[in-house]
């Protein structure tokens, strides 16, 4: 990358239609690291169907205190999907664990946060992903110049809002984007 490269962190990416991996079709992707040495994101819109938050703890031993604040966990990505990563709002920290994203997130992969949110001493909001999405040096930067993705700011309120089937949509929106229009080939001119 060049010494002007826009850098990801805390941003999103949007999957485009004729995206090609069917393991990325229609997703959005919290950005938690970008650098010359690759990238690192979260998807955040696929919940895994077959794992609840609950069943979880339970499998982890970790007690509840309450309703925990996230009830659904999360497809992260394809890489290392039996590690998890909570992306959490950036007022609770685990020190030398927590990596502050941007002003609006956090991310922790300790057991520690998954204790504190069982018994209600979390973060104010949070998302749990097993597995992530990876890229080396170079390839997310070539699949966006191939129109695989799109990019757009980060909203905690989508990222961490309920309605996972209306992400992807609703990120398309936020860039004035209507989803109906989209092709999933591209032009020539």
């Amino acid at each position: 990358m060049s010494d002007d490269a826009e850098f990801l962190d805390g941003k999103l990416l949007i999957a485009m239609p004729g995206m090609g991996d069917p393991r990325f079709e229609r997703s959005v992707v919290f950005m938690c690291a970008h650098s010359d040495e690759g990238a690192m994101g979260l998807i955040v819109n696929k919940p895994a169907a077959e794992l609840r938050f609950v069943d979880l703890l339970e499998q982890l031993g970790i007690k509840t205190g309450g309703a925990p604040i996230i009830t659904s966990v999360h497809f992260g990505g394809p890489v290392e999907h039996a590690r998890g990563f909570v992306l959490h709002s950036p007022e609770y920290e685990v020190e030398e664990s927590s990596l502050r994203v941007s002003p609006d997130f956090s991310m922790t992969a300790t057991i520690d946060i998954l204790r504190d949110i069982a018994s209600g001493a979390g973060p104010d909001r949070a998302l749990l992903a097993l597995g992530y999405a990876g890229w080396a040096p170079g390839q997310l930067e070539s699949e966006i110049q191939a129109n695989g993705w799109l990019t757009a700011a980060a909203d905690p309120e989508l990222v961490f809002g309920d309605r996972d089937g209306g992400k992807w949509e609703a990120a398309l929106r936020s860039l004035s984007i209507d989803p109906m229009l989209l092709s999933a080939g591209g032009g020539r001119a």
